[in-house]
């Protein structure tokens, strides 16, 4: 058994590979052609621990964003809370609960925000500010479904409201969430496919006034950022008292080079997590690390997990969440 897990990785592994080797300077010539970027800041500690290699594994309440298919596999309502203290002072916050109606079908619906502090207003007159300051935030407002169309395979989807503000301006749009997600039947081997923030593009609304009394109310439009993704992930290893959850994922993003992310989860009691992923041809990205500790209270099951990501000239990220299973 052991070997066929081998085997199926190897494989996975090579036409991974051959898939990122043939696109990796075309793909970064795309870069910085959608918009609505703060979407593709991962949520939930345990996935940013393993590198976001995440949507096979999708088995708690931060599915409502990777994979809302993942919805329908644990039994448990949940709320999750995360914060993430992202890079050049920005919050990144993210609430959701998760709901279900009965063993196959399952609801959920979640908020993000992105902040950070007012910003001073310059220009080539006043390098130093004007004394105006303006702001920015993101808000993401987004409900989901997901049912258990067999024992082995589940579909889920999102329809997202997001919205973008940049002092005056306003940029509004709907989106949709795909995924599936499907047990092979050897061992606990899993594959999952996921398409996130499909949609029209976008651009903004509203008018400035610029130096010489001009006004500016015509906006370039932006496409989403349609990330395409690819995951599978198995345990190696499994008794009573531990557990090993490996994980490796595609990423095929519209604005940038196809990337590949390991993870792995070591579990102990199933009280203690210790994780760690890496991300191959990610501008800026690589390694990250995390734990979590889980503890049954007595109105629910409490999970609280931390992830670092490492940024190679940017510095550092650090997320938070909590879990409560009721």
């Amino acid at each position: 058994m052991l070997k066929k897990y081998f085997i199926i990785i190897a494989v996975l592994g090579l036409s991974i590979n051959l898939k990122a080797q043939l696109f990796p300077v075309l793909g970064g010539q795309r870069a910085g052609i959608s918009t609505a970027q703060f979407l593709k800041i991962g949520v939930g500690g345990r996935a940013a621990a393993l590198g976001e290699s995440f949507i096979a594994i999708a088995d708690d309440a931060s599915a409502l964003y990777w994979n809302p298919a993942g919805l329908a596999q644990f039994t448990k309502n949940q709320v999750i809370f995360s914060h993430n203290i992202w890079v050049v002072d920005i919050n990144h916050d993210f609430i959701g609960a998760v709901y279900h109606l009965d063993s196959d079908n399952t609801f959920g619906a979640s908020l993000t925000a992105v902040t950070m502090e007012d910003m001073p207003v310059t220009n080539e007159f006043a390098p130093f500010g004007t004394g105006e300051y303006f702001g920015f935030s993101d808000i993401a407002i987004s409900i989901s479904y997901a049912r258990k169309m067999t024992s082995q395979f589940s579909f889920g989807g999102t329809v997202k409201y997001i919205e973008e503000t940049l002092d005056k301006l306003k940029m509004r749009g709907v989106m949709i969430d795909l995924g599936t997600y499907y047990r092979t039947g050897l061992g606990s081997t899993r594959f999952a496919v996921t398409v996130s923030n499909f949609g029209s593009e976008l651009s903004p609304d509203g008018e400035v006034i610029l130096i010489g009394d001009r006004n500016k109310s015509d906006w370039q439009s932006f496409a989403p950022p349609t990330i395409f993704r690819i995951g599978f992930a198995f345990e190696p290893f499994e008794n009573e008292e531990h557990r090993v959850t490996t994980s490796i994922q595609l990423n095929h993003p519209n604005d940038n080079s196809e990337n590949i992310v390991l993870g792995a989860e070591y579990v102990w009691q199933k009280l203690l997590f210790v994780r760690g992923g890496y991300k191959f041809n990610v501008d800026e990205q690589n390694y990250s690390f995390g734990m979590g500790l889980h503890v049954p209270i007595s109105i629910a099951e409490f999970t609280l997990d931390y992830a670092y990501a490492n940024f190679q000239k940017l510095g550092s990220s650090h997320r938070f969440s909590i879990i409560l299973g009721l």
